[in-house]
């Protein structure tokens, strides 16, 4: 068992985190909309990562850099991690266009 994969993750989220709380972009701007945003993009991707395992399309591959922890059957415990980075970035990043735009 190892926590690689999952510390890896809490360290980019922390630097967006971080990126978030210094240039005002998504919680820091508006709390209780990025709350809401953030939790129905990861509902929604976890939604489809339970479709996708099935019908067989997705499963969790052997890799020592894991927990090994499983939420449910091929889901891992670091996916919903992944997801709220994965939100989290892309919400930033929108946010950092509509400025670059502006």
């Amino acid at each position: 068992m190892s926590y690689w994969y999952l510390l890896t993750l809490l360290i980019a989220l922390s630097g967006m985190v971080l990126l978030d709380w210094r240039l005002r972009l998504f919680f820091w701007r508006s709390a209780r909309r990025a709350t809401l945003v953030l939790g129905l993009g990861v509902v929604f991707f976890l939604g489809w990562d339970l479709l996708g395992i099935g019908l067989g399309i997705f499963y969790r591959g052997d890799t020592a850099l894991m927990t090994g922890v499983q939420l449910a059957p091929e889901l891992p415990l670091e996916e919903p991690f992944f997801l709220i980075f994965l939100c989290y970035l892309t919400m930033n990043l929108v946010q950092l266009a509509r400025r670059a735009l502006a």
